[in-house]
């Protein structure tokens, strides 16, 4: 069976991105330079022949959504549950009154930390409800099917770190997604390679007989902040 792959793609810039302010759940539109990030990625995505576009209800992602809905004729459907993270009173602050204001706490958010930031929501729970999101989203792509997620950039990444089955104190790994960058994962097919798993441990699953073994996550990251189509891998050291 063919893999299905999610393509996490963030919005275009907002005024709000340019000023470096803390957007969450803050409705900011798109300004010029944001339109134009979309309408110029949005050809590249469609190439890759998406199955289903879905979107955060923020309009900065409604409006990138739309310009890959204009390419490819698909509809967008929308899911709140899709939205940057919920920040509180971090909300429309910039980085210099954050600091100001909050700077022990934005220290440890910063460095990993899974607390709330402004009182607002936990990465661990932007993670489970962005989760929840794209698998509702799936159940209707079709095998090698291509889901297109139009979000933000911080609930990308928890979404990623997640579905990569990495700790929540270690998601600080992923980078920055830049404005209208997106990332792609790959569900994982898992093939029996030694003597000592059959078919059936592989499919069902090592925990039973092999407790030791950690079950591996169901996808794979295949490319991260991408701004253009990736060149075919022909090789690890090409």
């Amino acid at each position: 069976m063919s893999a299905r792959k999610v393509v996490l793609w963030r919005h275009g810039r907002t005024e709000w991105n340019a000023q470096r302010r803390f957007q969450g759940h803050s409705d900011i539109p798109l300004d010029e330079v944001g339109q134009s990030q979309a309408r110029l990625a949005a050809p590249m995505l469609a190439t890759l022949k998406p199955s289903k576009i879905v979107s955060s209800d923020l309009q900065r992602a409604r409006q990138t959504a739309q310009a890959l809905a204009d390419q490819t004729g698909l509809p967008v459907h929308i899911d709140s549950e899709l939205r940057e993270t919920f920040a509180g009173q971090w909300e429309g602050l910039g980085r210099e009154e954050l600091q100001a204001e909050f700077g022990d706490e934005l220290a440890a958010w910063a460095a990993g930390s899974n607390l709330a930031p402004g009182g607002g929501e936990r990465r661990s729970e932007v993670a489970a409800r962005m989760s929840a999101a794209i698998d509702r989203a799936l159940a209707d792509v079709p095998p090698a099917g291509v889901l297109v997620v139009v979000t933000h950039g911080g609930s990308a990444r928890a979404a990623i770190g997640s579905m990569l089955g990495l700790p929540t104190d270690h998601w600080g790994i992923l980078g920055v997604l830049s404005n209208c960058a997106w990332c792609v994962l790959g569900e994982t097919q898992l093939v029996a390679t030694s003597s000592t798993a059959s078919l059936a441990d592989v499919l069902t699953g090592p925990t039973e007989r092999f407790p030791d073994i950690p079950t591996p996550p169901d996808w794979r990251l295949v490319e991260y902040n991408a701004q253009t189509l990736p060149e075919e891998a022909l090789s690890d050291d090409r």
